[in-house]
């Protein structure tokens, strides 16, 4: 039985085109949710592999559906070789019922996870360099240091409580007490 598992990670994007192409190869069955990918529990996957049986045949679109690290990626594939079931990615054409598509996933899994370190490495090199130059990223603060003392001042010499002075100068209640 070809089994189709189907993921986006936010409510407003959309499952059909992966459905589509599930539908499409066949799949008899097509578990979908739409759930972070770095979420350790996700309800239709786990769903999905207590469901296998041996021969079936897990079928996603791209193996990112599946999983955001190698880590994880693997120990899913394992636990899906475990139930008797392959692994098929259509994008990076990978058939793990095959000892040549196993090598396959490996290798791709493989760089996949070493794009996603070298990403955040660049990323991490991007802000150092940034701030070395002075710039600070993040939201500015919602109150100058000017109005934080101002604040200070208004609570501890005339009494006033945090709910008023946030309603004062329009800010959250968690910002005055942050003041």
């Amino acid at each position: 039985m070809i089994i189709g598992y189907a993921r986006v990670s936010t409510e407003d994007q959309h499952l059909d085109a992966q459905t589509s192409a599930l539908e499409a190869i066949g799949a008899d069955r097509i578990f979908a949710e739409k759930i972070s990918g770095t979420k350790k529990f996700r309800p239709e996957l786990n769903r999905m592999i207590e469901h296998l049986r041996d021969g079936d045949v897990v079928v996603v679109t791209k193996y990112d559906r599946l999983s955001r690290s190698l880590q994880d990626l693997l120990s899913i594939v394992e636990a899906i070789r475990e139930k008797g079931a392959g692994f098929r990615s259509l994008a990076e054409d990978i058939d793990t019922t095959t000892p040549a598509g196993r090598l396959v996933f490996h290798v791709f899994a493989s760089i996949a996870q070493f794009e996603r370190e070298r990403i955040s490495e660049r990323t991490r090199e991007g802000l150092a360099a940034a701030r070395k130059r002075g710039r600070v990223g993040g939201r500015p603060p919602a109150l100058s240091a000017e109005r934080r003392a101002e604040v200070a001042r208004m609570r501890d010499q005339d009494g006033r409580g945090i709910a008023e002075l946030a309603r004062l100068f329009q800010v959250s209640p968690n910002t005055i007490r942050r003041a």
